[in-house]
């Protein structure tokens, strides 16, 4: 996804890459002048300043240097080099947690108050049992009025045990009930032990003593710090003051779903050191996923994510019902109930701005996304489940009276369900020609970019037949406004599911091995 934290960034340095396009040598006045624009991107988006004096600083050196000057396509090369370049800055390879040889694994969380630590701890919670842990959350900040409490709330939304033998508001001794939470562990066979501590509106030589001393206490195997990623400078400042008091191991970026600059994810792991290891990218328990800082960069210089969003499909499609859904494309069988239901699946993936914010290039869908209606789902799945079993087997028996009494058992209007039954048959036909190992063109943006082949005869011929004028002059200005705008068919509004309007190919579509992994998940 492109998420809010970092889109005015990728605009910024989508516009300074526009301007190196179509040049075959790049001069040392261009290069000077790219940096520049990268530098006040950067600061612009709060970055720290030592990090973007660093930054500016090797990607000039590299620009300037042999690989940019003997390149074919030297815009594509310097691309390359600052996507490079921010994966150094973000942190280099991914981390995982180190478990422990002997259970449970101790992880610690530390930050300032308003962070999110109690609902992170919850997010990893459960992220932990879904890969088959046991985790086990500790209430260790007994400060904060009703803290415990709203952890053992997160607890029970995340389906986890939690240990909170104190009230808290005050009351109890945080370091006595981490030791104890070990000795709880160990009697309950819980193999991940998560303590959430105190935080304060500032950084303090109290909270940094009381994290210090649970710290030496428990020993923990990781200390994540937890940091709101909306803070900009003052990240820096916050993550210095707790490596030197507490120390830690890895960051949790939070709020990243934010509107803020985000510059603390491009500041924090290049100062303190510390990888960034996990990101919280929603307030819901299941926005919650490992940070890999090549795939970060490429959200940020719109490249997409399609491998994040092949795992997010994996977790949620079951693999055998994938297999015979990719059979019934292949084979002209899918039905609407099977569009239902694969809606319904895609439904439990999350957020749908998100998943095509991923999509190479969606930076050119900034106003789609961002007029993009989540509740279409619902109204779509209020049709189909108005229409019989025989219409959604046959869609070819939706008349005209029909779709009038299907409208109003949705409560919705036969134009949209007029439009449904169109966004229906193109989504079968695109999904179709991936099943059987084809490039499909997205309604409303054309070919994927990066992909292989052209279009077929009868798509061709289909083409010249659906650019016919109609007899209806209401009907034909609808079409001819529709194809002005680069819509599919008449019926394909912009913001509704599989109807995202006109949109241009994006340059550094998905790679040969993400359309591989694609076509192997459908089953292929």
């Amino acid at each position: 996804m492109i998420m809010a934290t970092f889109g005015n960034l990728t605009d910024r340095l989508a516009d300074t890459f526009k301007n190196l396009r179509g040049k075959g040598k790049l001069s040392e006045a261009d290069v000077d002048r790219t940096v520049r624009e990268i530098r006040r991107a950067l600061l612009d988006a709060d970055v720290a300043l030592e990090v973007v004096k660093d930054f500016t600083g090797r990607v000039r050196e590299r620009a300037l240097g042999h690989e940019v000057s003997s390149a074919l396509n030297p815009a594509q090369q310097v691309v390359q080099i600052v996507n490079d370049e921010l994966v150094t800055i973000l942190g280099g390879e991914a981390r995982r947690i180190e478990f422990a040889k002997n259970p449970p694994t101790v992880i610690m969380l530390a930050g300032l108050q308003g962070a999110g630590k109690t609902t992170l701890a919850g997010k990893l919670s459960k992220w932990l049992a879904a890969d088959g842990h046991t985790p086990l959350l500790v209430a260790a900040d007994l400060q904060r009025p009703n803290a415990v409490t709203q952890l053992q709330v997160v607890a029970e939304q995340a389906g986890v045990a939690v240990f909170a033998p104190e009230p808290g508001n005050g009351k109890g001794d945080p370091v006595k009930v981490a030791k104890q939470a070990l000795k709880f562990a160990k009697d309950k066979q819980h193999d991940v032990v998560i303590i959430d501590t105190a935080g304060r509106l500032g950084v303090d030589a109290e909270l940094m003593k009381q994290a210090a001393n649970i710290r030496k206490a428990v020993d923990p195997d990781e200390v994540l710090f937890i940091i709101d990623a909306m803070i900009g400078q003052d990240a820096v400042k916050t993550a210095r003051a707790f490596q030197e008091g507490v120390d830690f191991t890895g960051v949790v970026l939070s709020k990243l779903d934010g509107d803020a600059r985000g510059g603390a994810a491009l500041s924090v792991a290049s100062i303190t050191g510390r990888p960034i290891m996990f990101a919280s990218t929603g307030e819901g328990l299941d926005d919650f996923e490992p940070f890999h800082p090549d795939r970060m960069a490429s959200r940020i210089l719109d490249l997409g994510d399609i491998l994040t969003l092949i795992e997010q499909a994996q977790k949620t499609f079951n693999e055998e019902e994938s297999r015979k859904v990719a059979e019934k494309f292949a084979t002209d069988s899918f039905t609407l109930d099977d569009f239902l239901d694969q809606m319904q699946q895609l439904k439990n993936m999350g957020s749908i701005k998100s998943m095509l914010g991923m999509l190479p290039g969606a930076k050119g869908m900034r106003e789609q996304l961002d007029n993009f209606d989540e509740s279409e789902i619902t109204r779509t799945e209020a049709i189909i489940q108005s229409m019989t079993k025989k219409e959604r087997t046959v869609p070819k028996l939706l008349n005209g009276s029909r779709r009038v009494r299907i409208a109003r058992g949705s409560g919705t209007t036969v134009t949209e369900v007029n439009a449904l039954v169109n966004r229906f048959d193109q989504a079968a036909k695109m999904m179709k020609t991936v099943a059987k190992g084809g490039t499909p063109q997205i309604p409303g943006m054309g070919p994927i970019p990066g992909g292989h082949g052209g279009k077929s005869a009868n798509a061709k011929k289909s083409q010249k037949k659906k650019s016919s004028k109609s007899g209806n002059p209401a009907k034909r200005a609808a079409d001819e406004a529709a194809r002005a705008q680069g819509a599919v068919g008449p019926s394909a509004p912009a913001g509704s599911g599989f109807g995202l309007g006109g949109s241009k190919p994006a340059a550094g579509g998905p790679s040969p091995e993400e359309l591989e992994s694609l076509q192997k998940f459908l089953g292929r």
